[in-house]
């Protein structure tokens, strides 16, 4: 009896949109869709270990991209060889690539190349938004990003939080101090979201 194919998302913070992984995981036929809104270096996503434990012998993967299952070369690849000592097969779609295992040499070198030219685009994106940001500073011009958190959004963080995750952390992903963060969860127990934050009624 085949396996099932049980797929993966992510994106970064609450206020990405994970529709266009999901409707490429659907045009996959995937079984079942597993989610998360954090941020990659973590491995503690909580939809990526209730994932985990889900998966069984003979079941495949399928993820959109290598880097939204893992942030590094490393972690890549030990989620691959994990995987696949349990029999899982993991499939990458925009690679298109899939490793069971008992993969040839060459698949296991792109593994490893597309893996660090992964990691390398993320680490130069970086350093260009440093470079951009230490510029503009100098010009007077950098105020830093004002974010606003729409009532979708709160909901998001209180199941987050429900599922253990650090408000400090949360804050941080989401550029917003930790009061501000405290300030948008108050206002959400009292249903007064429609109020300014920092300026209540």
């Amino acid at each position: 009896m085949a396996g099932k194919r049980i797929g993966y998302a992510r994106v970064s913070s609450v206020d990405q949109n994970l529709g266009r992984q999901l409707e490429q995981l659907n045009a996959a036929r995937v079984d079942k869709i597993f989610s998360d809104r954090i941020s990659g270096k973590s491995l503690e996503r909580p939809q990526l270990q209730v994932m985990l434990q889900y998966l069984r012998e003979e079941d495949t993967l399928v993820v959109c991209s290598m880097d939204r299952l893992a942030r590094n070369l490393n972690d890549l690849k030990q989620f691959v060889d994990d995987l696949n000592g349990k029999k899982i097969i993991v499939q990458f779609l925009k690679e298109n690539l899939s490793f069971s295992g008992d993969d040839s040499s060459m698949s296991k070198l792109l593994l490893n190349l597309l893996g660090a030219v992964a990691e390398f685009e993320r680490e130069l994106i970086k350093e260009r938004q440093r470079e951009g940001v230490a510029i503009a500073k100098k010009a007077g011009k950098y105020k830093g990003r004002k974010r606003v958190l729409v009532p979708e959004q709160v909901e998001a963080i209180k199941q987050r939080l429900a599922t253990g995750a650090n408000k400090s952390e949360l804050a941080r992903e989401l550029g917003i101090s930790r009061e501000t963060l405290y300030q948008y969860l108050r206002a959400s127990s009292t249903n007064s979201t429609s109020h300014p934050i920092g300026n209540p009624p």
